[in-house]
């Protein structure tokens, strides 16, 4: 019978080398290795207006989900989202009394949002 001491068996697991870790690392720049020489052989100029669509679609997602963990983030702090929202009435306050106080500013504003509607909705 053979007395193995824990401080050993600690000793010798410590001094293999992690297979995982190599084995993942190799893994990955195979890989990334192979997906580079596919996007090497693509013909970006002949993408057209549907490769410039997609890479819109792609940059508006990923905006979307940094800035949805942006907001995330901030919403957690304390007193933040109590005056994100004190700021936002007072800036609506402020545009209002400057923009809506005379019939004509009222008109004004009216106008313009007709001329945008006819602008981009046609």
């Amino acid at each position: 019978m053979v007395d193995v001491s824990p401080e050993t068996n600690q000793a010798s697991e410590t001094d293999k080398p992690s297979a995982d870790g190599n084995d993942f690392s190799s893994r990955y720049s195979d890989v990334m290795g192979k997906v580079n020489e596919n996007l090497n052989k693509v013909d970006w100029s002949q993408m057209g207006k549907y490769g410039k669509a997609v890479g819109i679609v792609a940059v508006v997602i990923v905006a979307q989900i940094i800035i949805k963990g942006v907001i995330d983030t901030i919403n957690l702090l304390p007193l933040v989202p109590g005056l994100l929202e004190l700021l936002g009435l007072v800036v609506l306050g402020q545009w209002s009394w400057q923009n809506l106080t005379t019939s004509d500013k009222r008109n004004a504003v009216f106008e313009r949002v007709q001329i945008l509607r006819k602008e981009y909705l046609g």
